[in-house]
């Protein structure tokens, strides 16, 4: 049994990390193939997502939505459910958020902030809820239900933004208002080496850390993980697994919108084209890589939200796209699914045994 759990620990971290070598190994044939080096490439993407204290500040801001919207893949899956809607929770999230300050007053404070935030998140949370909804009361698929879902979440965001929502100083590029200096989220430690490293950061991290105790030392935790490993079993035990796979779809569908809160809040300071930049899909790599569990999540968007910031520095250095990072991300979550299937027989595999020489006397008696 500990040999067995051992393996299981050791493949949790093999699987992902020999995914991610054969992506990155991947990516440099495909520069190489545009006559650039592979290795000047390497180089470049980890410095410029960790080489100085820059690039840290821009590796952790971009960090921090993907841990809320990785967090909107990974709850769902717990349950049993491979939800891809991130991308409109969170755009959903920016557009209440932005929204809230044309519907009441609210105060320029503390107070405030947390209502547009909450506004962002719970608009968010109903979104994605909605999908499971449509699971588990009509069997609608929610893999497609959820990417239908963002869709119609992008285009009602355009919608208000470009339309009743829109601010008459917005010329080139629609925005809504900006939202009130009270409103807004301030940097972590500007003083610091974090510089301008925002709250969300902290928001991101507290969310899967919280999330993680929930799904590992709590009754209701365990009873969605009973679900999403077999959801009859489950209803013949008496849990109730309709409500709990609903509450995870909301609980993460929240997290999304709050990570578009954020971008609002605390980047963006307006709902505007920008904040459609695909982190909710992002976020799917995520939490893929970390296996669906919350405390892995954060390394793991630590990691390509660095190599989202290192994007422009292999631009402005090999003349590379800004955007060929996406063609790493889209190497590694091809070989992470494809490493899902060694999971559980990484350590079996074993090597044919030789046949050993029979000898035989002349009598036809077996010596060896």
């Amino acid at each position: 049994m500990a040999t067995r759990a051992w393996q299981a620990s050791a493949e949790a971290v093999l699987l992902p990390a020999g995914a991610l070598a054969a992506a990155l190994l991947a990516f440099g044939v495909f520069v190489w193939c545009g006559g650039t080096s592979p290795l000047q490439t390497w180089e470049l993407l980890f410095s410029g997502a960790f080489g100085n204290a820059f690039s840290w500040q821009n590796t952790l801001q971009r960090a921090a939505p993907l841990m809320l919207t990785a967090l909107a893949v990974a709850l769902p899956a717990r349950a049993g459910l491979t939800v891809i809607g991130g991308e409109g929770a969170l755009v959903l999230g920016a557009l209440g958020c932005a929204g809230l300050p044309y519907l009441v007053p609210l105060p320029g404070n503390v107070v405030g902030s947390a209502l547009v935030l909450a506004a962002g998140a719970l608009l968010g949370a109903a979104w994605v809820a909605l999908a499971g909804l449509l699971r588990q009361w009509r069997g609608v698929n929610e893999t497609i239900s959820s990417l239908l879902l963002s869709y119609i979440a992008i285009a009602l965001f355009k919608f208000f933004v470009e339309g009743p929502m829109r601010d008459p100083a917005s010329l080139n590029k629609p925005s809504t208002r900006p939202l009130a200096e009270g409103l807004r989220i301030g940097a972590i430690a500007p003083d610091s080496l974090l510089g301008d490293v925002h709250w969300g950061l902290v928001m991101g991290l507290l969310a899967c850390l919280a999330a993680g105790v929930w799904l590992h030392f709590t009754a209701s935790g365990f009873a969605l993980r009973v679900v999403g490993g077999n959801a009859r079993a489950a209803r013949l035990v008496g849990l109730p697994a309709d409500r709990l796979i609903v509450a995870a779809c909301a609980l993460g569908g929240g997290c999304a919108g709050l990570a578009g809160a954020v971008e609002v809040a605390a980047v963006q300071t307006s709902a505007n084209a920008s904040v459609i930049a695909g982190l909710g899909y992002t976020g799917i790599l995520v939490s893929f890589v970390a296996r669906h569990d919350p405390w892995a999540i954060p390394p793991v968007a630590l990691l390509f939200g660095g190599f989202a910031a290192a994007g422009s520095l292999l631009q402005r250095r090999l003349g590379l796209p800004d955007a060929s990072v996406l063609v790493l991300q889209g190497f590694a979550f091809v070989f992470i699914l494809a490493a899902e299937a060694l999971r559980g027989r990484l350590f079996a595999l074993r090597l044919p045994r030789l046949a050993r020489p029979v000898l035989v006397a002349a009598d036809g008696r077996r010596i060896g």
